[in-house]
């Protein structure tokens, strides 16, 4: 989506404070979005397509002996797939346009320091999902009978660390993508191996135990158990305090990454 000067422009000098300077880029990344269909379309309508989708091979698992029903592996998955397609994803591609487009490196001219500009451009996409996550949340607990969360804080802060942690890998992976054709693909290893992994579609409870030990490495993995584990209520301290490791651990990670190899002009 090609982007004009008029578009986006660093703030003016009214604008002094780091607040006021990425609310006001967050207000013309909001126009943008609006305007950019596909994005809209993939962010608000294919989680939910994915939650319907995969509920019949959930309701085909067997899930007697792990404490699990339909809606507890159905309502963490699509809250996950908000994460990877409203966040991850979409911002991946806003930070490769922004950048070829030359808007980063007009943002760094002015007042906006560089976390101000990757925040204000994140910021539509995370009020967005959140949004998303609500609304998703209260269907699927009253579709699928879950029933509020029996420990509200955990999901609480697993969707906050799964949010932040996306914004923080989506720069990390602008960093490596040359162009927007290029971020179609660049965002796949990450998709697949959390769909694949992350307990969205298949509990860790249900894989093998070596499998499992492995998935517990990914990404994504420690935000849907937390957010599991606010609707089941079953998380020991120890369990949550090597989830919260790993998450930390990603987002140090992450951070290193885009400290080190993040772009502000367009890669030749």
């Amino acid at each position: 989506m090609d982007v004009s000067r008029t578009d986006i422009e660093a703030p003016s000098a009214a604008a002094a404070t780091p607040a006021s300077r990425m609310k006001a880029l967050a207000r013309a990344e909001l126009t943008l979005l609006g305007r950019n269909k596909s994005a809209l379309f993939t962010a608000l309508v294919l989680p939910a397509m994915l939650t319907f989708s995969m509920s019949s091979a959930v309701r085909g698992m067997d899930l007697k002996d792990t404490g699990l029903k339909v809606g507890t592996v159905l309502l963490p998955g699509s809250l996950g797939y908000v994460l990877l397609f409203a966040v991850y994803s979409a911002l991946v591609g806003v930070f490769v346009v922004r950048r070829e487009e030359l808007v980063l490196k007009r943002l760094r001219t002015g007042e906006l320091r560089d976390q101000e500009i990757l925040a204000g451009a994140s910021l539509p996409a995370v009020l967005l999902a959140l949004a998303q996550c609500v609304l998703l949340a209260a269907g699927c607990s009253a579709v699928m009978d879950v029933g509020a969360p029996r420990a509200v804080w955990l999901a609480v802060v697993g969707l906050g660390l799964g949010m932040a942690l996306m914004v923080v890998l989506a720069a990390a992976t602008a960093a490596i993508t040359r162009s927007a054709e290029g971020a179609q693909i660049s965002v796949m290893p990450m998709l697949l191996a959390s769909m694949a992994g992350s307990g969205m579609v298949v509990p860790l409870d249900v894989m093998p135990d070596t499998v499992a030990s492995v998935c517990e490495l990914l990404p994504l993995t420690p935000v849907i158990e937390l957010i599991r584990g606010g609707w089941t209520g079953d998380l020991s301290a120890y369990k949550v305090l090597g989830l919260l490791a790993t998450s930390v651990a990603w987002m140090l990670l992450g951070v290193f990454a885009v400290r080190k190899w993040f772009r502000w002009e367009p890669r030749r």
